[in-house]
């Protein structure tokens, strides 16, 4: 893997990147904060033709999705593609956010801690395991101060692109870490974000961070605006 820009150096990128040298990129930033982690194809689809993300990723995806893993607090991910992705429990812990407050089944048992957050009306009673925040809606704001506040200030989130379009609406997300994947598949496939317009008629503008590539694909990482 090769570094191609990194706006907090002044150094030109040289040869390949270490581990470390990519543990200091991806690190976040002091005091933590939200970054969403994607893959996409060239032609803008999140997902391959089996409607799955993982269809899509390249080894140098994998490797930094690992690292980024690694280095999170948490993991903040949707019901619907915790399910879909046959998410399992790890050493990372995992935030599930859920309306109707079911966890995937994939989830309910296994080594490895898994936060269920809910909102009042799926009627879950909170407790140790269950977060209950807001009334018919997640209240997105209240989940991640709470998680700063219970010590996982760095919060990793993967989707899906539903939750990715919430946090963004909810004005919590600080990074976004984007790979594009060397590969075409066509079709009506899902973006990396579903939902309404954002940011009014003109988006949200991002400000780029880095860019690494290795065997065509592409990875950056980039630093979004906070009203």
């Amino acid at each position: 893997m090769r570094l191609l820009l990194d706006t907090r150096s002044r150094q030109q990128p040289t040869g390949a990147l270490a581990d470390d040298d990519l543990a200091r990129l991806y690190a976040w930033p002091d005091g933590g904060g939200v970054r969403a982690n994607f893959v996409s194809t060239l032609d803008g689809s999140g997902v391959g033709g089996d409607g799955r993300s993982g269809s899509i990723n390249t080894d140098a995806d994998g490797r930094v999705f690992h690292l980024q893993r690694d280095l999170a607090d948490c993991v903040l991910v949707g019901a619907g593609t915790a399910r879909a992705e046959g998410y399992r429990r790890g050493p990372t812990p995992i935030v599930v956010v859920s309306r109707s407050g079911r966890l995937p089944e994939s989830l309910a048992t296994g080594a490895g801690d898994v936060l269920l957050v809910t909102c009042a009306s799926s009627g879950r009673v909170e407790g140790p395991e269950v977060w209950v925040e807001g009334d018919d809606l997640v209240d997105l704001q209240a989940v991640v101060a709470r998680l700063r506040e219970a010590g996982m200030p760095c919060v990793l989130t993967e989707g899906g692109p539903r939750l990715f379009h919430d946090l963004l609406d909810a004005d919590v997300v600080d990074e976004l870490a984007l790979t594009l994947a060397p590969r075409i598949v066509g079709g009506d496939h899902t973006r990396v974000v579903a939902g309404d317009s954002l940011g009014g008629t003109s988006g949200l503008d991002v400000e780029l961070v880095h860019l690494v590539e290795e065997d065509g694909s592409v990875l950056g990482l980039w630093r979004l605006p906070r009203a």
